[in-house]
């Protein structure tokens, strides 16, 4: 393993803490603990009394400056790319991650400047999509990437399951982040069924009744469209692991070792994520519940980004991402 390559990796890893470091933010409703933004109570974020970390504004100061760790990360990853990295495509993908932490650095600071809620979920939507970006680039400078180019597998017949599954993924992410940033209690308060049902009564009746139910433990009022919102997370995450469960079925006939290894990893945290979303509920969304069930959703989409590459490199069909066999010791 290179020393770029492994600086990739701890840049991932960097995004995948922020990433749970921003869920416990939105968790716990303390974005708004620090009122302004670039500066944190009118100080140079980085020279932030430690003395004045307290309560929410530690939560919230904190994903700041792990923000700007990972910014700088990223910076460096794209410069060390595109001085030694001979693939222009590899380089062109640390730009596109340079560009997309400065939009997210940009889209975090307009949530606590405007307000809105939908900037947060584009923001969320967004932390996934740059932690994916920088997985693919972690393991496109990696041995394994050039180990498995040669290699002829049934990556064709599991390309389409993989990327559709992992799509599914991000969509799950993507409804996860809509009903966290709404800020308000859960609209459906048991599990595995919504109400006493496993399809809930939405009539303007039954929205009533519910809503004097919850009055007498002063939880916010919910609405039908709220409700069907958290459906929607419960049936995407039915399809999620149909998709992990068929993927390991397939791939365990394969016999290329990372497809196998990574099924198995995958099967694993369906399992796990599965079980969170459950503890989610069961708990009243506790905070550090809620952040491990983003956490190992990013972990999921991190893993399916990896299997969609390996089953689309295995079966050539990104010619234009062959790697230089030439040895390169900068790159090796």
């Amino acid at each position: 393993m290179s020393w770029l390559n492994r600086f990739a990796w701890l840049t991932a890893v960097a995004t995948l803490l922020l990433i749970c470091s921003g869920g416990m933010v939105t968790s716990k409703g303390v974005g708004l603990a620090v009122p302004d933004w670039p500066t944190t109570f009118g100080y140079n974020m980085f020279f932030f009394p430690f003395s004045k970390w307290i309560g929410g504004i530690f939560f919230e100061h904190t994903h700041r400056l792990i923000a700007s760790t990972v910014g700088l990360l990223t910076i460096i990853l794209a410069v060390w790319l595109w001085l030694v990295d001979p693939r222009r495509w590899v380089r062109m993908l640390g730009v596109a991650a340079v560009a997309a932490v400065i939009l997210q650095g940009v889209l975090g600071g307009l949530r606590v400047t405007m307000l809105k809620d939908e900037i947060g979920i584009f923001h969320a939507c967004l932390a996934q999509a740059f932690f994916g970006l920088i997985v693919v680039i972690a393991l496109v400078t990696s041995q394994s990437w050039r180990a498995v180019a040669a290699v002829a597998g049934r990556g064709k017949s599991l390309r389409v399951l993989a990327l559709t599954t992992t799509a599914f993924i991000y969509l799950q992410l993507a409804l996860g982040a809509t009903m966290r940033h709404q800020h308000r209690d859960l609209a459906i308060t048991d599990f595995p069924t919504a109400y006493g049902q496993w399809i809930p009564d939405t009539s303007p009746a039954a929205i009533s009744k519910i809503n004097a139910a919850r009055d007498t433990t002063a939880m916010s009022d919910v609405s039908a469209a709220q409700i069907w919102l958290q459906m929607a997370h419960r049936f995407g995450a039915v399809l999620v692991a149909i998709g992990v469960i068929w993927f390991f079925l397939s791939a365990q006939r394969d016999k290329i070792s990372p497809l196998r290894g990574l099924s198995t990893a995958w099967l694993i945290g369906i399992v796990v994520q599965l079980a969170l979303g459950a503890w989610t509920i069961w708990s009243n969304k506790a905070a550090d519940v809620a952040t491990a069930h983003v956490a190992v959703g990013a972990t999921m989409l991190g893993l399916g980004v990896v299997i969609c590459a390996f089953c689309l490199r295995q079966n050539e069909t990104l010619p234009a991402f062959s790697y230089r066999l030439k040895s390169d010791p900068a790159i090796a």
